[in-house]
């Protein structure tokens, strides 16, 4: 009796294997005609970035090896330019020069003040702006009478365009305008070296703060109610609950709010320009590295193409250490909450 038991149970182990092959067989190719299907979708979306992004670095790659066009000295005639090498590039990053020529035995600085400021800048803005955005988004996420037209409000100078904004500061921080007025100062915050500076802070945290809360008010609409229950029940005041539930559960989206601000600060263009027309102080205050290559234009293509080249290098590299570090650490924390889970 066990043995005919055992040889039909085998017989019908090999049969539901012979019977599952070709349903596997039929996956597999429907696998692979999805793939195929899919490359086609995507492929025209492939091209069209190729062509708009991709064109477009690498031209700019080709020019910052050339020289600018001028006139030779010794024939009055216009020539181009020719093959550089790397002499665009050591213009800016050896000689220091920015978009002057350099006279015999000194050296500019304009490349490495606009480096600084445009790091000056970035960090001061995005350190604040993440500040605030984190208490306006845990104050956004509670239920209360008028949540909904204070999530809208707040999104309102994030939804105004940068030039109007700048517009608007510049006429806040004239020299009789608002800001003198209720301070009850007389300070050049569009002229002096530092007071430019914080000007051009407080109107970028003004703007941009409401998309870091944005972001960081989506991580926290999904962290179940149940969490912050349990430790309640578990005895956790309200800076236990926030530090150890609250950020581990939002630092997701925390890190993406961060690395968008981060690139987005390291390419400020029209913000200082509009403002304080990238001077402030003794000329080169607020020059970031976009108003350098932007200047640098009128003086000749290749070498503004070298500096802009450097400038994608560097926000690259700043991307490159947020997605390789910081990105790996938060998949890191949530394969192991998933872990934990289970």
């Amino acid at each position: 009796m066990s043995v005919t038991s055992g040889v039909s149970t085998g017989d019908t182990a090999e049969q539901q294997t012979q019977a599952s092959a070709p349903e596997r067989k039929r996956g597999a190719s429907l696998h692979r005609g999805e793939g195929r299907r899919g490359i086609y979708l995507v492929a025209p979306t492939i091209i069209l970035l190729a062509a708009v992004i991709g064109y477009p670095v690498v031209k700019a790659i080709v020019m910052s090896f050339q020289k600018d066009p001028g006139l030779d000295k010794a024939t009055g005639m216009f020539v181009s330019g020719g093959n550089a090498g790397f002499s665009n590039y050591t213009h800016w990053i050896l000689q220091r020069c920015g978009t002057a020529s350099c006279p015999p035995g000194t050296l500019g600085a304009e490349f490495w003040d606009s480096v600084g400021t445009t790091f000056m800048f970035t960090l001061a803005t995005v350190v604040i702006e993440v500040l605030l955005g984190m208490w306006m988004a845990v104050v956004m996420n509670r239920a209360f009478r008028g949540r909904g037209l204070l999530r809208a409000s707040v999104l309102v100078p994030w939804a105004i365009p940068t030039a109007i904004t700048a517009k608007l500061w510049y006429f806040i921080f004239a020299y009789d305008g608002i800001a003198n007025r209720v301070l009850h100062t007389h300070i050049l915050w569009t002229g002096g070296e530092w007071a430019s500076r914080f000007a051009i802070i407080i109107a970028d945290v003004w703007k941009t703060t409401p998309f870091i809360a944005l972001l960081i008010l989506a991580g926290l609409q999904v962290i179940p109610a149940e969490t912050y229950e349990a430790a309640r029940v578990d005895g956790a005041n309200s800076w236990q609950r926030f530090t150890k539930v609250t950020l581990p559960l939002v630092r997701p989206a925390l890190m993406v709010a961060i690395l968008f601000r981060v690139l987005d600060a390291l390419r400020i263009y029209d913000l200082p320009a509009i403002l304080t027309g990238g001077g402030g102080g003794t000329g080169h205050a607020t020059t970031t590295l976009s108003i350098l290559v932007v200047d640098q234009i009128r003086g000749g293509f290749n070498s503004a193409a070298a500096l802009s080249t450097l400038t994608f290098l560097l926000i690259f590299l700043v991307a490159f250490i947020f997605v390789k570090f910081l990105g790996a650490h938060v998949v890191q924390t949530q394969q192991r909450q998933q872990k934990g889970t289970i």
